[in-house]
């Protein structure tokens, strides 16, 4: 999970030096994930001063700039997997809400992890009979060995437009994780610890550390 963690920060961050102040494009789902990650990161880039004074900041350029096109209910619901079924539908609303409070915080957490590296992404395909694409790229550092990462991105069949949905790295999914870590709680106490679980989390705060390292004070993953 550390792994996939890191892969989040160093591949957003390695994209500001390319940011421009362009539109995000929501009709082309390989456009829309650089476009996202270079408004994202211009904005933390030319907040930095005001991010080491308070790490807080990060969560709501998280909320502002990257949650707007993530399609965080279809992410909540594969979270729950087989399990949705089981959760009472006067529960879903307030899980919904706070499972996207909780993404917040992961990827708060994720952008301390940066170090000079680079991304280059795969060539563009046709998608105009797709639902939903994959796409990948390689975070590439002289000093360590390459990382593949992969952009789960889907089309929405009302609006017709993209968004991403979840993030793999090396093979590991972070929604994939979040299930694993959050079935066996499912499974014997029920949804509303694992809204506890999720609370608890986002009600740590958000702390830089070694001017470098950010993260969640107690998280262990």
């Amino acid at each position: 999970m550390k792994k996939l963690m890191v892969a989040v920060g160093i591949f957003m961050m390695s994209l500001v030096g390319s940011v421009s102040a362009q539109d995000v494009n929501e009709q082309n789902p390989y456009a829309l994930v650089q476009d996202v990650a270079n408004r994202t990161f211009e904005r933390i880039k030319v907040n930095q001063g005001a991010i080491k004074a308070d790490p807080e900041m990060l969560r709501t350029i998280m909320e502002e700039e990257l949650v707007p096109h993530i399609d965080y209910k279809f992410a909540a619901f594969m979270v729950l997997g087989k399990h949705f079924k089981s959760v009472p539908q006067e529960k879903m609303g307030e899980y919904i809400s706070v499972f996207r409070q909780y993404l917040i915080t992961t990827y708060a957490i994720a952008m301390g992890y940066y170090d000079n590296q680079t991304v280059v992404f795969e060539p563009e395909s046709n998608f105009d009979d797709k639902k939903s694409v994959t796409v990948r790229a390689v975070v590439q550092d002289p000093e360590r060995p390459e990382i593949k990462i992969a952009f789960k991105v889907r089309k929405d069949s009302k609006t017709n437009e993209w968004k991403a949905y979840d993030m793999v790295a090396e093979g590991i999914s972070l929604l994939n994780s979040k299930r694993s870590e959050f079935e066996s709680i499912l499974r014997q106490d029920g949804i509303d610890s694992v809204i506890a679980l999720m609370r608890e989390k986002i009600g740590q705060p958000v702390e830089l550390k070694q001017g470098e390292e950010l993260a969640i004070e107690g998280e262990s993953e």
